[in-house]
């Protein structure tokens, strides 16, 4: 069914490892906002070079006869990858855009959701590019409950959001990059639905 280190596959494996690889300095970068523009401006460069992997298989989708799952299942699967780059990489630029320097520990606390997440996706790809397909199921499970986790800690920060601070515009800012931190934890357990599909077609 599968092909030896397939482009499709090989192009995960690395779209992958540069969401680890991002996710991981958003999560450091949240807990140091001294330098906001470099750290917008880097975010940016993660998710351009995943950009290109995506452009990478859409070329071969137009040029690959056979493929070693369904086309729809590579165009999902590409796109949910992409819109967790996309995610991480909207959040940082509004610590630029609204000039965010202090640490806040439920951002930290999403930032770590997140990391968890990233390298239960990686996990997850990696074992669909080595064939194990009934494997994913652990990694998925595991994405669910990240979700589930950044659910809870939502509702906990807008509350304490509400409670403690008293300035309207900045209650607003963070309420928008709470909200769209725990957005970038459902685009992740999207991932897991997209594997999931793949799993029943295939198994």
């Amino acid at each position: 069914m599968f092909r030896k280190k397939d482009i499709f596959f090989k192009t995960f494996e690395e779209m992958a490892d540069a969401l680890v690889e991002a996710v991981e300095y958003f999560s450091k970068g949240v807990s140091d906002l001294s330098d906001v523009a470099t750290f917008a401006k880097t975010m940016k460069e993660y998710e351009s070079k995943c950009d290109k992997y995506v452009h990478t298989i859409l070329k071969e989708l137009n040029k690959t006869f056979i493929t070693p799952i369904e086309r729809d299942d590579i165009m999902a699967l590409t796109k949910s990858l992409d819109d967790v780059l996309d995610g991480i990489e909207a959040c940082a630029s509004r610590f630029e855009m609204y000039n965010i320097r202090e640490k806040d520990e439920y951002i930290t606390l999403f930032g770590d959701i997140l990391v968890r997440s990233s390298h239960q996706i990686k996990k997850a790809i990696y074992l669909l590019t080595e064939k194990k397909l009934l494997a994913i199921r652990e990694p998925n499970i595991a994405l669910n409950e990240l979700e589930n986790q950044a659910d809870d800690l939502l509702r906990v920060c807008i509350k304490s959001l509400f409670t403690n601070v008293k300035d309207p515009i900045e209650l607003m800012k963070r309420k928008e990059i709470y909200e769209m931190l725990e957005e970038t934890t459902d685009f992740c357990e999207d991932v897991a639905n997209t594997l999931e599909s793949i799993i029943m077609r295939n198994s």
